[in-house]
């Protein structure tokens, strides 16, 4: 299943209708996207929540069979939200339309066992699709499994990035004994502590870039940080990675400026959606920022920075909502178009029975 970087970039210029790569191939010139203008009334089937289960990320593609699937995290409700770092399990759930409704399918990855590196935990799930193969990317964790306030830091600072693979949305997953991307040895390393929340595309020339979460060890125990984002790129999707220096989506003095980040390959550049989590660059407090980059390693806010925030829910009834949460960003694509914004969102301070929502966004012409 590993491709070379000739058949990565060969394959780039037919996957549009896939995951948003391969604009290029559909005679599109240079977009400027505006996503916050694209935002429409979400009707009442785009909320994907469960009575029993929390549900947070959401990550969505179009398989062979015509419907949509989406991959998400969920742990049981009762537990409460702490325990995404302990009892999260990626999930796969099936709908016609990119916006539900959504019937719960099968746990796609589930706890292993402490043996394993992944073994307690899979979380923050984002599909890709090169040719006929699935690439799940996802954090893993192991630990003691007890949920505590504020959280289990064995769990959390245990999290790796994994890849899993399958011919089908709907398994057998193959997954490996090893995370596909590691902490660095240097304890000094910007990712010396943990790694996770992996966002994945293709590159033009061949290969993949990834952008990744990662939390360094300069500053005191058990939070360590700071938090920062960081790219690495392989020839194949299941690596090996080679880290590239410096970091991207900061702001100078923030310890934690950014999170969440979905990323992919436009016509003539890339282009992320990430988490912005004090209005550091979109000035309008805690919200999804727009970035974009000519080469996936120097990022710069776009001309429109500013997506969406827990106040841009407007209903297909007409009523308005303003949630407590809107994260984990995902888009999805078709014909090289986005047509969905996805994310993880609660309407409770405490995140109780959180839920994904789909977001429809209008064409750009």
């Amino acid at each position: 299943m590993t491709l070379t970087a000739k058949a990565l970039g060969t394959l780039l210029l037919g996957m549009a209708g896939i995951f948003g790569a391969g604009a290029a191939s559909a005679g599109m010139g240079p977009v400027d996207y505006d996503l916050n203008a694209r935002l429409q009334p979400v009707p009442a089937t785009a909320k994907w929540a469960d009575p029993d289960f929390n549900i947070w990320c959401g990550s969505e593609i179009k398989g062979d069979d015509g419907k949509y699937h989406m991959f998400y995290s969920r742990w049981p409700r009762k537990l409460g939200h702490l325990a995404w770092v302990t009892h999260s399990e990626v999930a796969h759930a099936v709908s016609e339309t990119p916006f539900g409704p959504w019937t719960h399918q099968a746990i796609a990855l589930p706890a292993r066992g402490t043996n394993f590196w992944d073994g307690s935990c899979t979380h923050n799930p984002t599909i890709l699709r090169i040719g006929k193969t699935f690439y799940l990317y996802y954090m893993g964790n192991q630990g003691d499994g007890v949920v505590k306030s504020p959280l289990n830091w064995t769990h959390r600072n245990h999290q790796r990035i994994g890849v899993a693979v399958a011919d089908s949305p709907f398994g057998p997953w193959q997954r490996w004994d090893k995370p596909v991307l590691d902490i660095s040895a240097d304890t000094n390393a910007p990712d010396a502590q943990l790694v996770t929340n992996p966002s994945v595309t293709v590159r033009p020339e061949g290969g993949v870039l990834m952008i990744y979460k990662a939390v360094g060890k300069q500053r005191p125990q058990p939070f360590g940080g700071p938090v920062v984002h960081l790219a690495a790129t392989a020839d194949s999707p299941l690596g090996p990675f080679t880290k590239h220096p410096g970091e991207v989506f900061g702001a100078k003095g923030v310890m934690f400026a950014a999170e969440d980040p979905f990323i992919w390959r436009g016509p003539d550049r890339y282009w992320a959606v990430v988490k912005d989590n004090d209005g550091n660059f979109t000035h309008r407090g805690y919200s999804l920022a727009l970035w974009e980059s000519a080469d996936g390693f120097d990022w710069k806010l776009s001309s429109h920075p500013f997506v969406a925030n827990p106040g841009s829910i407007r209903w297909a009834d007409g009523h308005e909502e303003t949630l407590t949460a809107l994260e984990r960003p995902q888009l999805v694509f078709a014909n090289g178009e986005p047509i969905a914004l996805c994310c993880a969102a609660a309407n409770d301070t405490l995140r109780h029975g959180s839920f994904n929502v789909q977001i429809p966004l209008k064409a750009s012409r």
